[in-house]
């Protein structure tokens, strides 16, 4: 497959890497709320933040949206047009390798962009994802009406570029009938069976059991479908139609027939399209409203109206799903997720975090009633924590930060020996849990309840007596053991000392 080249490319390819796994410290002051509420608000670099929450939600985020920065010479303090898709594409290579990692299987991610980089980008991430997922470019029409002051073409679309994280799995949740929609399905005959629209009994490919004519109830006899085409069904399978009542003649029985669709037998809902009209999701224009509407200025170049994110949150997500915006804004995913029921994170990095975000989901849990509250019935409830970027979980010299604690290092250590996630609610217990067939162990700040060297983090036959057991081969680290190699071995045991055995995935 072919792949994009930029200035620096190769060391965008190690940036994940060597990103360092930092603390997440929560800020009680500006949490929210009910305490025991999944949700994150995180202030920080968003390249650090997603690298924090790997260890906790790799595999675990069902739906992502993210509305980066759109390029437009205003995204970067010194502009260049020979460095500046480098630049961006740089800033967007390791970020979307972290995101893909905290998908779900049967996630999906959405990127918003517009024509200046919307197709580097698709290249790039065909690359990340893999082309073969690759679900659609959906446009938006941002904008309410044209602008005639443009100077070539009035730009009235943004990209929202979809990828599955498996394609061969994700699918995406049909959308609820619009009343425009039903309004299409009528029952002029009575028809007990209720409303219904008529569709197209003709076909334009070749089928040999189409040709036949056709005698309506008034009289009239039609030889085939017009222009050449073909009847879609065999004659068998249309007498037993139209005696079933499933044939529409017209009003006077003389019409070219067609077939009865009754709503009460069509899918709920209706297969996602890739035009997303203004009025039905609403415009740039609507957005700005809301902000203004919330914080009583207009802060933002490009935010994105409540029904906008509504509509993706729809499609990819289900109530209970945790959906992650890594360039958060001005809050508008975390607040429509969290009026739909939706677990969120989200992360933005400067102060606008605590100036703009925290403020409106504040307002969000205290019930607010802009954007689309009311067309939800939104009253209110919830909560969410606050957090910021911390110390680096290892030090330069690669030992272990004083301040972490036992969860978060436990983590850490079965995130990279895993590759799956682990909760910070997980049992306080030395055995963190066992992985295809193999235990994992920490012996780390007193976990036994034993605060000396010796006694609390030190791999003894004593120590190891005292451990959760387990039938089949262990990892164990700790700060040191007095057992042998061969010792070990007997035992089924792989010691690792910490931190030096200590690896990021």
């Amino acid at each position: 497959m072919p792949w994009l080249e930029w200035h620096k490319r190769d060391d965008d390819l190690k940036a994940t890497a060597k990103t360092p796994y930092r603390l997440l410290q929560p800020i009680q002051s500006l949490s929210y709320g009910d305490e025991g509420a999944p949700n994150m608000l995180i202030q920080g670099d968003n390249l650090e933040a997603l690298k924090a929450l790997l260890p906790y939600y790799a595999g675990q985020v069902k739906c992502i949206f993210i509305d980066p920065p759109y390029n437009t010479k205003s995204a970067f303090e010194h502009y260049d047009d020979n460095l500046e898709h480098a630049q961006w594409l740089s800033m967007m290579y390791p970020r979307m390798v972290l995101l893909r990692e905290l998908l779900s299987e049967d996630g999906s991610i959405w990127i918003t962009l517009d024509d200046n980089e919307a197709h580097y980008f698709k290249v790039m991430c065909d690359e990340i994802f893999g082309r073969g997922n690759f679900i659609a470019n959906v446009l938006w029409q941002k904008v309410f009406s044209p602008k005639n002051s443009a100077r070539h073409f009035s730009v009235d679309h943004d990209h929202i570029f979809v990828y599955a994280k498996n394609a061969e799995v994700w699918r995406p949740n049909h959308l609820e009938r619009s009343a425009k929609q039903a309004a299409t399905y009528k029952n002029p005959d009575d028809d007990p069976r209720g409303s219904w629209t008529s569709g197209d009994l003709s076909a334009r490919n070749f089928y040999g059991a189409g040709t036949y004519p056709i005698t309506t109830p008034s009289g009239r006899t039609i030889s085939g479908p017009p222009n050449g085409m073909y009847w879609r069904v065999s004659r068998e399978k249309f007498d037993e139609m139209d005696r079933d009542g499933r044939i529409w003649w017209g009003a006077n029985g003389s019409n070219t027939p067609r077939i009865k669709r009754f709503l009460s037998e069509v899918k709920q809902g209706v297969v996602p399209q890739t035009m997303w009209m203004n009025a039905d999701v609403g415009n740039t224009q609507e957005a700005k409203k809301e902000v203004v509407a919330l914080f009583g200025s207009e802060n933002f170049m490009t935010p994105k109206p409540e029904r906008l994110m509504a509509r993706v949150i729809e499609i990819a997500s289900q109530p209970g799903d945790l959906v992650l915006d890594s360039f958060l804004g001005s809050g508008t995913t975390a607040a429509v997720a969290h009026k739909t029921g939706r677990r969120w994170i989200g992360i933005e990095m400067g102060e606008q975090a605590r100036t703009h975000c925290q403020p409106r989901l504040v307002k969000v849990i205290d019930g607010e009633q802009g954007g689309v509250s009311k067309s939800l019935d939104w009253q209110g409830g919830g909560g969410f924590r606050f957090y910021q970027l911390g110390p680096k979980v290892f030090d330069d010299q690669g030992c272990i930060n004083p301040e972490i604690k036992f969860e978060q290092l436990a983590a850490h250590i079965w995130f990279a020996e895993t590759g799956a996630a682990r909760s910070t609610r997980a049992m306080k217990s030395p055995l963190l849990g066992v992985h295809n067939g193999t235990a994992y162990y920490l012996l780390y700040n007193g976990i036994l309840g034993d605060k000396t060297l010796s006694g609390g983090n030190m791999l003894s036959m004593k120590v190891l007596a005292g451990l959760p057991e387990h039938d089949g081969p262990m990892v164990i680290y700790g700060e040191g053991t007095n057992m042998t190699n061969d010792r070990l071995r007997s035992l089924g045991i792989k010691f690792k000392k910490t931190p030096n055995d200590i690896r990021a995935r």
